[in-house]
């Protein structure tokens, strides 16, 4: 199922679509309360002892989140913006952007197996481990949205950036 999303993802990222910066906050908006319910979820899954997160365990979580906002962050710079003659913007996806994320997941299942077995005997909370992963992708999204709303703001306001192709 994967390899078929990546040829469909990849395919929509050809063709350019209009950027709206006033409503790059939708995303975010939508994900950050499905993410805060899937942590507060495995929180309460039933049957299952959860030992209620120490200093270590926040710190896991403080470092997917800084992961992710560094990898949104860098995927939002990859996104090329054109300023259209009419003043509306265009932006359209790299391709290193989607190489990006799917190293990412890939590098997420692959550490995920190799981390919950061995999270004991590195002294971590398999359940904070598992958890930033969904911390890192909620920081992956807002970095990557806040940026771009930055650039597409300067980019209206007549300044320049080098992320930012003029269209003839």
């Amino acid at each position: 199922m994967i390899p078929i999303m990546l040829v469909v993802v990849l395919l929509k990222n050809r063709r350019k679509r209009v950027l709206k910066p006033q409503l790059l906050w939708v995303m975010p908006a939508i994900v950050l309360p499905l993410i805060g319910l899937g942590l507060w979820g495995t929180a309460q899954t039933p049957n299952m002892a959860h030992a209620p997160f120490g200093p270590d365990a926040w710190a896991v979580l403080a470092i997917g989140g800084i992961l992710g906002g560094v990898a949104g962050w860098y995927r939002g710079k990859t996104v090329t913006i054109e300023k259209e003659p009419d003043g509306s913007l265009m932006a359209q996806a790299s391709p290193l952007g989607l190489i990006l994320l799917v190293v990412l997941f890939a590098g997420r299942s692959l550490l995920r197996d190799l981390i919950e077995s061995h999270a004991a005997a590195w002294h971590l909370n398999a359940l904070a481990v598992t958890d930033a992963f969904l911390v890192f992708a909620m920081g992956l999204i807002v970095m990557q949205r806040v940026e771009m709303y930055i650039r597409a703001r300067r980019i209206r306001s007549g300044g320049t950036d080098s992320h930012v192709e003029v269209a003839a």
